[in-house]
């Protein structure tokens, strides 16, 4: 295994940053904690004309219904109690509520969300989902946040995304951070004739900052909102490196042409249109990227027929 430039500064500062390193295991990994210093919860009224939006088979029961895949903080993680939080998930109470349904976060395995909207076991897939044509082939997306891939390191280190050969780089397992950055980085590191990129493959993004933290590996890469909230719980110890690269949208996921969708869409902008959009992103520390008018598919909802 290719030994990382940096670790052996960061090996000797070890026991400095337990501290940092329990702080940001406890938030992410749900050992304690979890909403933000100032976090204020979700309350919003139904508002008649988006209710009325609603489908039948939707409004029957009284509730929207979504599937969910935690540990992805802050889109969606658990608390020391075991409940369901995150900025996505406020996004999506406060939507509900809007078009007057109780929300119902279900925690399932990533793979089975789709398949269960598609089947109409869930009304909709809430779990980080990036907006894609071959997603949109079955499905629509109300989109809520423009995210892209960032890097964070250890502080005063060289690190640069754009150089990353004969780096250790750890990410989460099958995100578009390991697919579409580090292994074709370090693909083009080889055929240019230089050292590879180690990279460290972990099943959730809070190991995969970890490994940074403790100097396992380099840098970690991950979406843009995943790594600025690992780097604020991290007490100094990370920071970003570099510019969020790769932007894309995320979305709801809901079935294909199905008047959920422009509900949900329309729900979000009234959020837009009165503040609390913007209240509930930036309390859980995302302030880029975010979206001035609804949009499904990337289109806003006067475009669609």
């Amino acid at each position: 295994m290719h030994t990382p430039s940096v670790p052996s500064r960061r090996a000797a500062a070890l026991a400095a940053a337990t501290a940092a390193t329990l702080s940001l295991s406890a938030c992410v990994t749900n050992y304690e904690g979890g909403t933000p210093e100032g976090w204020q919860p979700v309350d919003q009224q139904a508002v008649p004309e988006i209710a009325a939006l609603v489908p039948e088979d939707v409004a029957a029961d009284g509730k929207l219904s979504v599937g969910t895949n935690p540990p992805f903080a802050p889109f969606q993680f658990k608390d020391s109690q075991g409940a369901l939080i995150g900025f996505e998930l406020d996004l999506g109470r406060a939507a509900a509520g809007v078009m007057g349904l109780e929300f119902d976060p279900q925690e399932m395995d990533f793979a089975m969300i789709l398949p269960a909207v598609q089947a109409g076991s869930l009304d909709a897939g809430m779990s980080g989902f990036t907006d894609n044509e071959e997603r949109r082939r079955s499905f629509d997306f109300v989109n809520f946040l423009y995210a892209g891939i960032q890097w964070a390191a250890p502080p005063d280190t060289e690190v640069d995304p754009s150089r990353p050969c004969g780096l250790t780089v750890s990410v989460q397992r099958t995100t578009v951070a390991e697919t579409d950055d580090v292994r074709p980085k370090s693909e083009e590191c080889e055929a240019n004739g230089e050292e590879p990129i180690t990279v460290l493959a972990f099943d959730t993004a809070d190991n995969a900052a970890l490994a940074a933290l403790v100097g396992r590996s380099d840098a970690v890469s991950a979406d843009s909102p995943v790594t600025a909230w690992a780097v604020e719980r991290s007490e100094g110890e990370l920071e970003l490196v570099g510019e969020m690269f790769d932007a894309a949208p995320y979305g709801f996921a809901v079935v294909k042409d199905s008047p959920l969708g422009p509900a949900l869409a329309a729900a979000v902008q009234h959020l837009i249109d009165t503040g609390e959009y913007q209240r509930i992103l930036e309390q859980w520390n995302v302030t880029s990227g975010l979206l001035e008018e609804a949009l499904i598919n990337e289109q806003p909802l006067k475009g669609r027929d």
